[in-house]
């Protein structure tokens, strides 16, 4: 089947080095999650990050099975995007013929996105697998109508929405793609997809009110959108300028070669981005990973341009868009940070930690309530055998949040604490200089820093009494 070897290169690419680069913060976030208890996930998305809460209870299950290895957590999103590749060779052959849905296959396998989110312990690799899932069912139900086909494509929307609400914008390029259809009885069909829909907007919209509720403490360090965000997003959602201009040229070559054709797989495209685009120029919501799910969409453009010439050659310029790749799939495997150059090294400030730690010390985070996630950082890679955390009152689970709770008066909850070990965001020469507030003021009133090691995004230092 034409899907097997786009699935199969996508799922091998994707394995390669899939544990080497350490969990950054998003993906401590979903460590954090999937390690609580079903009721504690309710009350963390009673709080925050409710838009994510069904994927952390899916994490939740599968880490209970499989543990919460690096491997473990990112291997959902491989298989996601093994499984994208796969449906996204099918919907081209069903829309553009077999092969440029090979072809787009294959060239959703070497893109260095595919990889990046591929090797993500985060939903959008499952998105985008639910967003051409339910396209290419929507393809399928609106040819061969059938009560069957159009309750499985609902399933497939509800699911997409349950795994990332801002994938739903992909609903408009399917309305402008029904509307448009016109064979027989196309009327009949834009009732059963709007009947479809009507099941999935119930179940949504509780979680989608929640998670707008949310938003600014959500995506409070997200700044509205300009012109030159949407002009970088191909390089943003392919992690390669250069591969994303490949991409982008290929597209449009192939959308002026189809002509109608490219109705359905361009408005996927479009309509997002540019729904998306024009909601944060006014509200902040532009994050370029929020769109990966648009990429197969631009790989089926590709793939149609590619199908215009032959087979050895179209292959070739598969291959050369995996080399050029090569530099970013190689940096993308040393780290997830984004940019590159804000590398946060938790597994270093942890192995320094574990080798100096003594019975009796304690260990504090400046600043704590930081989306760098610190003590999160230390937790993953030290658990049981981390310092005792002395000013927390309250922990992330018990609290509901994905931030613990300190004590009002540090001062006092450091007594007895003869050595603490400081880790701190960012290069710190006077570590203790940046802890800022009445931390801050204890820790200097009571403690000399013994040592300091500085270590990429982050710096650990011992203070004795």
């Amino acid at each position: 089947m034409v899907c097997i070897g786009p699935a199969l290169a996508t799922l091998a690419v994707v394995l390669t080095g899939i544990g080497h680069a350490q969990p950054w913060r998003d993906e401590l976030a979903t460590w954090s999650a999937a390690s609580r208890s079903p009721g504690e996930l309710f009350r963390l998305a009673g709080t925050i990050d409710a838009a994510t809460s069904p994927y952390y209870l899916f994490m939740h299950a599968w880490v209970a099975v499989l543990g919460d290895s690096a491997t473990a957590l990112r291997l959902p999103a491989a298989l996601a995007m093994a499984g994208t590749a796969g449906l996204t060779a099918l919907l081209g052959r069903r829309l553009l013929g077999a092969r440029a849905g090979l072809l787009a296959g294959l060239l959703l396998a070497v893109l260095p996105g595919t990889s990046r989110y591929g090797q993500e312990a985060r939903p959008y690799a499952l998105a985008a697998f639910l967003a051409v899932l339910a396209t290419l069912l929507l393809v399928e139900a609106t040819a061969r109508p059938g009560w069957a086909r159009w309750a499985g494509y609902a399933a497939a929307v509800a699911a997409l929405g349950l795994t990332h609400l801002v994938a739903l914008t992909l609903l408009a390029a399917h309305a402008v793609a029904v509307l448009a259809d016109r064979r027989a009885g196309a009327s009949g069909r834009t009732v059963r997809w709007m009947l479809a829909l009507l099941p999935t907007g119930l179940l949504l919209a509780p979680l989608a009110l929640l998670a707008r509720g949310q938003r600014a403490r959500q995506l409070g360090w997200v700044q509205v959108a300009r012109p030159d965000d949407l002009a970088a997003l191909a390089g943003g959602v392919a992690q390669s300028g250069v591969v994303g201009g490949v991409l982008v040229g290929l597209a449009a070559l192939g959308a002026a070669r189809l002509g109608r054709r490219a109705l359905l797989p361009g408005l996927a495209v479009l309509l997002p981005v540019l729904l998306v685009f024009a909601v944060a120029l006014v509200v902040p919501l532009w994050v370029p990973r929020y769109l990966v799910f648009v990429v197969p969409f631009g790989c089926l453009l590709a793939g149609a341009a590619l199908a215009m010439v032959p087979l050895p050659p179209a292959l070739a310029v598969v291959a050369l868009a995996g080399l050029l790749g090569l530099p970013d799939q190689a940096a993308l495997r040393r780290t997830h940070e984004w940019p590159r150059s804000a590398t946060v090294d938790y597994r270093g400030v942890a192995r320094i930690v574990a080798d100096g730690r003594r019975p009796g010390d304690a260990v504090v985070y400046s600043p704590r309530e930081s989306w760098l996630f610190l003590d999160l950082g230390l937790a993953y890679h030290l658990g049981d055998r981390r310092p005792r955390d002395v000013l927390v009152t309250e922990d992330q689970a018990r609290r509901g949040d994905l931030w613990a709770a300190e004590c009002a008066r540090p001062a006092e909850c450091l007594a007895g604490a003869d050595r603490v070990w400081l880790v701190v965001a960012g290069r710190r020469d006077d570590p203790l200089a940046a802890v800022a507030g009445a931390k801050g003021d204890a820790l200097r009133a009571g403690y000399t820093v013994e040592r300091v090691w500085p270590r990429p995004g982050l710096t650990v230092a011992l203070l004795t009494r």
